[in-house]
């Protein structure tokens, strides 16, 4: 094709400017210069905008033409920059041309995947900026495609190499980088990027219309000669997208867990978070594992990391919900069995997987609601089963308190047990770390004085805003208006403070260190984190928890979040204070508990038909909750109280409870052929 002729673009919810540039790029990149430029933006109600480009291009080398073949990758190069990385726009568009956007894409997203794998190691040497650097030398980038060619050829759905091929020109890579590749640290880092392509059962790529790169991972491929000897889950997904990388990680075929999203507040943070993000998300899915001991599920947990420390608040906002769009769409084209995807994957898994998604930090209703709508217009088998806590047929945990209650229930049981305080008739102080605007501390603020009135005292309250502190307790009151109204803890009225109470924000240093060391600080009867990141307390800093004389500034902790003390601490604080700790994976098992039930609901009643009944099941799931709560609180203390030297008993005890309720296999299989279509005969 020669002479001049006219691209039509649209793109939705994208930034004028941005769309007009990615455009120009890809028609740059492919020797057209556009001699004339029209553009629209369309509101399209409440799903945003559209952005309208009309193009009049022509060739920069005229005896060149443009074969279909050509147009085709171009105008698949033009949908893919909406959703591109920048780092990726960077290194195709600028650095090397030559690459192409998919090998580009590629190439980025194995880099970010190599960071949480590599690093553990050597966090210096397996920098996030060292690892780009390097695969992105003038060097070394011929390996790093060549690498992505060969991960490209083995999941062509037209012509897939087989696995003889595949295996004879990994070797011969290897050979060459280890005989060419003088620099250690780019020969372990190509290598592994290699040792990634051997390990991926699926991937999305060559999806016309994906969102991001999905790959489904071997999971032996995220552990390093160190981490070997751990647990290994069963299922690994990565996802790459724009400004996010994901996780889903389960430790059964059917697992249950949650998805959080994180986002540092600025670069440092954000490439520390990337260093440990796989390291997060399988604490917290064998954390979910361990927790999920009442259900047939085994545990889950996805963690969406994103990149927004210079971005304003409504874009850190639109990228957040356009990451959890991305990431849900790339799950589901690794699940989904449907002509898209069977003509378009190939499936070196051989299995069908279901998988189980519920709402954690950050994700909100309108993305719950996405997530089910998303599903069904794919046509994932039962879609309302896909995400739990949904506001209409479902148990919204923030508004039902559904993990609270259980959490209440172990600091009720611990009180007694522990500090023989009855907290019916007695006094006593809770320190909270989550804020009144959370789920968990929210509702813990909201059931305490609901079961105990004026006899519980929160000495002090932090969240991601500040913290709140009175030692004769903060108003009960107003604490009720800011878990009203979802407000976090730098609304509290400061005329509601007592003589000695104060409140620090985190809009200076003096205040960041007041929130930061309030849990260590304050004493109170009781701590219970309810919000913070894992690992907040760990052995490098436990002892900060103890006052000078080495008594802690609370004999009682339960977690009421996940991983907010690691396992030596845990220990040591039991060991050389005795601090009697109630580990999550008992304390706030109950949100998991009502997910299961929500989904089993929701496989045999239909949406109408679950609203119409939605009363009568909440009140029976809640009551099941404190039921299955206490128990295995009492079973707690029945065997810590025989064997008080014992520190995790908590561990012990689930071993225990799931021999007890042994039906878990035959649940899980009920489970999986309700979610398949099969009808219920038992």
């Amino acid at each position: 094709m020669l002479g001049d002729y006219w691209i039509d673009i649209a793109v939705t919810n994208s930034l004028p400017q941005t769309a007009l540039e990615n455009a120009a790029r890809v028609l740059a990149m492919n020797n057209l210069d556009i001699m004339r430029s029209h553009l629209d933006v369309l509101s399209d109600g409440n799903n945003g905008n559209v952005t309208m480009l009309r193009l009049l291009v022509s060739s920069i080398d005229k005896d060149k033409p443009l074969h279909d073949e050509i147009l085709d990758q171009m105008k698949e190069e033009l949908k893919r920059t909406k959703w591109m990385d920048p780092i990726t726009m960077d290194l195709v568009f600028t650095k090397y041309p030559w690459l192409g956007v998919i090998k580009g894409e590629i190439i980025t997203a194995m880099c970010c995947l190599l960071h949480p794998i590599m690093a553990p190691t050597n966090q210096y040497a397996f920098s996030r900026s060292n690892i780009f650097e390097t695969i992105m030398k003038d060097r070394y980038i011929r390996y790093a495609s060549d690498i992505a060619e060969l991960f490209l050829d083995r999941f062509n759905p037209n012509d897939p190499i087989r696995d003889d091929e595949f295996s004879m020109r990994k070797e011969k890579l290897l050979k060459q980088i280890g005989s060419d590749v003088e620099d250690s640290l780019a020969k372990e880092l190509l290598a592994k990027m290699l040792d990634i392509v051997s390990h991926t059962f699926r991937t999305n790529v060559y999806l016309q219309n994906r969102y991001a790169l999905g790959l489904r991972l071997d999971p032996r491929v995220m552990h390093t000669q160190e981490s070997q000897t751990r647990d290994g889950p069963y299922g690994v997904f990565f996802c790459h997208g724009r400004r996010f990388n994901a996780f889903h990680c389960r430790f059964r075929d059917i697992s249950r867990g949650g998805m959080r999203i994180v986002t540092p507040a600025n670069s440092e943070l954000h490439a520390l978070e990337s260093s440990r993000q796989y390291e997060e998300c399988w604490g917290l899915a064998f954390a979910q594992h361990l927790k999920n001991k009442d259900i047939p599920e085994g545990g889950s947990k996805a963690v969406v990391l994103i990149q927004c420390d210079d971005l304003t608040s409504e874009a850190k906002q639109f990228i957040m919900r356009k990451s959890v769009k991305a990431f849900t769409n790339t799950l589901l084209d690794l699940i989904l069995e449907n002509e898209e995807t069977k003509s378009h994957i190939v499936d070196r898994l051989g299995k069908k997987e279901v998988l189980y998604l519920g709402p954690d930090e950050q994700v909100t209703v309108d993305d719950i609601d996405w997530i089910v709508k998303r599903a069904k217009l794919r046509g994932y088998d039962n879609p309302n089963a896909l995400m739990s806590s949904k506001p209409r047929a479902g148990i919204n945990h923030k508004e039902y308190g559904v993990t609270s209650e259980g959490v209440n229930c172990f600091l009720d049981e611990a009180l007694q047990r522990v500090l023989s305080i009855n907290p019916k008739k007695d006094r006593f102080s809770l320190k909270l770390t989550g804020g009144p605007g959370g789920d968990v501390a929210g509702n813990m603020i909201k059931l305490s004085i609901r079961d105990y009135g004026r006899n519980v005292s929160f000495v002090g309250i932090a969240d991601e805003s500040g913290c709140a502190e009175d030692p004769d307790g903060l108003d009960h009151e107003e604490l009720l208006r800011l878990v009203d109204m979802g407000l976090t803890i730098s609304h509290f009225d400061p005329t509601k403070l007592g003589p000695d109470g104060s409140i620090h924000l985190v809009d200076n240093e003096a205040g960041i260190k007041h929130r930061n060391s309030m849990h260590n600080r304050l004493k109170a009867d009781a701590f219970v984190p309810c919000g913070g990141r894992p690992n907040t307390i760990d052995i490098s800093n436990y002892k900060a928890f103890l006052n000078a004389d080495g008594e802690p500034s609370s004999k009682l902790i339960v977690e009421g979040a996940n991983l907010f003390i690691t396992k030596e601490a845990r220990k040591a604080l039991y060991d050389e204070a005795g601090v009697t700790i109630i580990k999550d994976s008992s304390a706030n098992k109950c949100g998991v508990i009502t997910s299961s039930y929500e989904i089993c609901a929701a496989m045999m009643l239909s949406e109408e038909e679950f609203y119409e009944q939605k009363d009568t099941i909440v009140n029976e799931v809640l009551e099941k909750l404190r039921s299955l709560a206490r128990l295995e609180a009492e079973l707690l203390f029945r065997e810590f109280e025989s064997e008080p030297g014992k520190s995790h008993v908590s561990k012990r005890c689930i071993i225990y409870v799931t021999f007890i309720v042994d039906k878990r296999l035959l649940l899980t299989t009920i489970l999986s052929r309700l979610h398949a279509g099969y009808k219920s005969t038992y």
